[in-house]
């Protein structure tokens, strides 16, 4: 999964929405306005395939305006959706500068794909069944599990810290998740027992609540080994990539200096050496007598389990790992499935 999201990322990362959040929010903002101004107007906007199919094909972006916290009507109700609201965007602003970009996209579009999919197959499936074509399920595919998608994302990627619930009570995240879990298995047994009762047509609720949270099965559920999605293991990564970036530039200018003949040499360049550098600069060259010396190759980059470089495969990507003792460097290949070097002795050894 990780690969295919870094390749995916190269092909078309530059198309990611920044600050998606902040657009989901003004999104139900603008559904609020809606629905203050004039409530009938969202039955027009609701995700129902048998009005889409017959074209009202607005319907297919406007059920993203309705809001998922519920009818804001009354002044306390309106100032815990604000507050809802305030939470959800700071901590999907969180999560997008944790993942970056594309993956937070991937994540949140991920979800509504599946939704949408999810409703034109429920309607199929459920018009053959009660043999009409007008069902009313658009109500049961909404934005909510989504939403609660993120929260559980964000649950999972900051276990430990620590929110202040309904301003007081000190919570850590991951306790809220598996509450938020509980209180989703609750709904499901609920509809479970409606359909055992004889009212099939609530397992639209339960394909919606799948696909809505099928983002999140996919990323962390399926992918028991995300800790390249823990703050930590970014930070590295994006600090990483800045002192690569940066020795990029550096190579590059001394590179522009030396062909320029401005008769400055490049940082670690001895004009009597020839060959490659390693990433700590030392030469691992042989002596020349000859008075010009072409320009080397300069590689800080080497994967300790294939060989390859920035130079001989500049499309790759290398990190070091953490739980490897020592600074041990691997291409995007080889980062989650090496086995870690431990040092020979186990006091000198730490657990992480």
């Amino acid at each position: 999964m990780n690969k295919f999201l870094n390749d995916l990322e190269r092909k078309i990362g530059r198309y990611a929405v920044p600050r998606l959040t902040f657009f989901l929010i003004v999104c139900y903002i603008i559904g609020y306005t809606f629905e203050q101004i004039g409530p009938q107007v969202i039955s027009y906007m609701t995700l129902e395939p048998y009005q889409i199919l017959h074209g009202q094909v607005w319907r297919l972006v406007t059920w993203i305006l309705i809001p998922p916290f519920g009818s804001a009507s009354g002044g306390l109700r309106v100032f815990f959706t604000i507050i809802t609201m305030i939470f959800y965007l700071s901590i999907g602003t969180a999560l997008e500068r944790t993942w970056g970009d594309f993956r937070y996209n991937v994540y949140i579009f991920g979800g509504l794909l599946f939704t949408l999919l999810a409703a034109f197959i429920s309607y199929f499936i459920f018009s053959a069944y009660y043999h009409t074509s007008e069902l009313g399920i658009g109500n049961a595919f909404t934005t909510y599990y989504i939403m609660v998608s993120i929260f559980l994302a964000y649950g999972a990627t900051f276990p430990e810290v620590q929110v202040m619930l309904y301003f007081v009570i000190p919570v850590k995240m991951k306790y809220l998740a598996w509450i938020y879990g509980a209180y989703i298995a609750y709904d499901a047994v609920t509809y479970i027992r409606m359909i055992a009762g004889g009212q099939p047509i609530y397992a639209v609720f339960i394909i919606s609540m799948l696909a809505s949270l099928l983002n999140f099965l996919i990323f962390f559920v399926t992918s028991p080994r995300h800790s390249h999605l823990s703050p930590e293991a970014i930070r590295r990564r994006r600090q990483f990539d800045r002192q690569m970036k940066s020795a990029r530039r550096e190579f590059k200018d001394n590179v522009q200096r030396t062909r320029e003949g401005s008769g400055s040499q490049p940082t670690d360049w001895n004009a009597d050496h020839k060959g490659t550098f390693t990433r700590d600069g030392a030469a691992q060259a042989n002596r020349t007598s000859a008075p010009n010396v072409t320009p080397i190759q300069v590689t800080r980059h080497k994967c300790t389990i294939c060989g390859r470089t920035e130079v001989s495969n500049p499309e790759l990507e290398f990190r070091f790992c953490s739980k490897c003792d020592g600074d041990h460097e691997y291409c995007m290949d080889h980062l989650y499935t090496h086995e870690h070097i431990r040092s020979a002795s186990p006091e000198d050894t730490t657990v992480l």
